[in-house]
């Protein structure tokens, strides 16, 4: 703009996305090639907290089976036996999670669903590599 150049009222921005459903939540999808910075999965990152926490009371004998953890976390002992799981996840999702760099396919209910013990095949699961 030059400086005798009229300053238009409104100005009119179209920025191409959609909005999806991921967990529960909607989150902005940017079309393909567009860069779409990842924020922190605070639910992901709890559920290991959460995780690491009830193995080490395990481990330390604090409780002796995971029927009396949960109920003391007011709890089923279902879903306490899931998020246990977490603490077998390979290191390289486990960092990727907590760096905000893991794929959008990495959810919280998708990581409580049953997956193998080895690493390889977990980070080829979760599209990692």
């Amino acid at each position: 703009m030059t400086r005798g150049a009229q300053i238009p009222e409104t100005v009119t921005l179209h920025v191409p996305f959609r909005i999806v459903k991921r967990g529960g939540r909607k989150e902005m999808v940017l079309p393909d090639g567009a860069v779409q910075p990842r924020r922190t999965d605070s639910t992901l990152v709890k559920a290991l907290a959460r995780a690491l926490r009830w193995k080490k009371m395990l481990d330390s004998g604090e409780f002796a089976t995971i029927a009396e953890l949960a109920e003391r976390e007011g709890i089923a002992s279902s879903y306490s036996t899931r998020v246990l799981r977490l603490t077998l996840l390979a290191p390289d999702i486990v960092e990727a999670i907590l760096d905000g760099k893991q794929g959008p396919d990495v959810m919280l209910a998708r990581l409580l669903e049953p997956f193998p013990n080895e690493w390889a095949i977990q980070v080829a699961l979760l599209r990692l590599t």
